[in-house]
């Protein structure tokens, strides 16, 4: 019997099964690599580099955490992604898997910064409109 096992070793070929997996549920660019080796990077169905590192599956195996963020170097570099890490038995990190993060383009948190930076924009520090105004009033 076949046995897929990820360890803090495997190369892109022992994690591109769960790397494939996880691009074919989501259908999102994926990416996957563990501790001590380079991994896979997945997109529309194909992969498109065997031997693929980034900055974000390289901090969440290192924190050990999942991550959300938008990394600033590497292939990704400006779009939202989300990673987490694969653990072994002791709770360590022994690789990581990632998808580009649909979610992280509609940030809410984001969207309504820059909403209050737009109306400071229009109406300066003053409400918009102005409390004696009318709604057709705006600036």
């Amino acid at each position: 019997m076949n046995k897929n096992r990820i360890s803090e070793d495997s190369d892109s070929s022992d994690i591109l099964p769960v790397a494939m997996a996880v691009h074919r549920i989501t259908g999102l660019p994926a990416t996957a690599r563990s501790q001590n080796k380079r991994g896979v990077r997945i997109e529309e169905g194909n992969v498109v580099d065997d031997d693929y590192s980034g900055p974000v599956l390289e901090e969440a195996i290192k924190a050990n955490s999942l991550l959300k963020t938008t990394p600033v170097t590497g292939q990704y570099k400006g779009v939202p992604v989300i990673v987490a890490p694969v653990r072994n038995g002791d709770n360590e990190a022994v690789a990581a898997i990632g998808v580009v993060d649909i979610t992280g383009i509609f940030d809410l948190a984001t969207l309504m910064e820059h909403q209050s930076v737009i109306l400071k924009q229009v109406c300066g520090m003053s409400p918009c409109p102005l409390p004696d105004e009318q709604t057709s009033a705006k600036r």
